[in-house]
């Protein structure tokens, strides 16, 4: 399951001239040819610890648009699993690209409502899943948990050179995570925050005490940024991507990369950076999240 390391490129542009700062992209986006951004990282070494448990099922939780059940689905294809997805809502036909691909690749769909799949840690409800399908790995929605952030250190240990900044999107907190593991204290960190709320900090936290005894104090998370909440977008974010795409030619999506992408430019206009940093933005993938918005 070894890939190679992703790319790192540079983004020139004449903000950053002006203000005397280098920013640099590691291309997550490009990592794996199925699975790519942080899904692969937080994938890696679960898949590994269910083929250790001699599991042959995976079963995992997400919305009807999840790239975490896209991505499941075609690691489950791709490396001889049987999958399941329990899907938040009720089903809507026709289903739309994200659930046609993973129906594509063998995945079986589950739906609960909106109430249950709330309650979708209670043990009433693990109990009635673990009733109606043959033994499975379960791998939580999103992905996170300490394989998953164990994956995650690996995208700073590939690296060749030291930046002043780590910059990234945050959604559950799982990739963030490996990178202040794997960075053990040094440089800053700055995790961009998709959802509404500030409760990101605290889980972050939570996170990081789970996977280890060392607690680092170099990040913090942005939740300036987020145009609305999970999935929301408005004009000048579109704007700003489309904008972007034609300088650089990279692709963000606009429920994760590019809103970090935006309070990035935006930090950087507001001399939040000293001069001469050199700046990593770690592009997370979750392009397949595009097509959900007609991109």
């Amino acid at each position: 399951m070894e890939i190679k390391p992703s790319p790192v490129q540079e983004i020139k542009e004449e903000l950053f001239k002006e203000k005397n700062v280098r920013v640099f992209i590691k291309r997550e986006d490009l990592n794996h040819p199925i699975v790519s951004g942080n899904k692969w990282r937080k994938l890696k070494y679960n898949l590994q610890e269910a083929k250790n448990q001699e599991h042959q099922t995976l079963l995992t939780f997400g919305g009807a648009y999840s790239n975490h059940i896209y991505a499941v689905a075609g690691a489950g294809k791709a490396y001889g699993f049987e999958t399941i997805g329990i899907i938040r809502g009720e089903e809507i036909p026709p289903l739309n690209k994200t659930l046609s691909f993973a129906v594509s690749c063998g995945m079986k769909l589950h739906y609960l409502n909106r109430s249950d799949y709330r309650e979708k840690n209670a043990r009433n409800v693990k109990q009635t899943l673990h009733n109606l399908f043959t033994p499975f790995y379960e791998i939580p929605e999103g992905g996170t948990n300490n394989l998953a952030i164990k994956g995650c250190t690996e995208i700073i240990q590939e690296l060749e050179h030291d930046y002043d900044h780590y910059c990234l999107s945050v959604g559950t907190g799982g990739t963030i995570s490996g990178i202040i593991q794997g960075l053990k204290g040094s440089s800053n960190v700055v995790g961009f925050s998709s959802l509404k709320g500030s409760f990101l900090t605290s889980e972050v936290k939570k996170l990081n005490s789970e996977y280890s005894d060392n607690l680092y104090e170099n990040w913090q998370i942005n939740n300036d940024f987020h145009f609305g909440g999970y999935a929301k977008t408005k004009p000048d974010l579109l704007e700003f991507m489309e904008g972007f795409e034609s300088r650089q030619g990279v692709l963000l999506d606009p429920v994760y990369t590019g809103k970090a992408m935006y309070g990035l430019y935006q930090l950087i206009h507001n001399d939040h950076f000293n001069s001469g940093d050199r700046i990593l933005f770690i592009h997370t993938g979750g392009l397949q999240g595009r097509k959900g918005f007609g991109l």
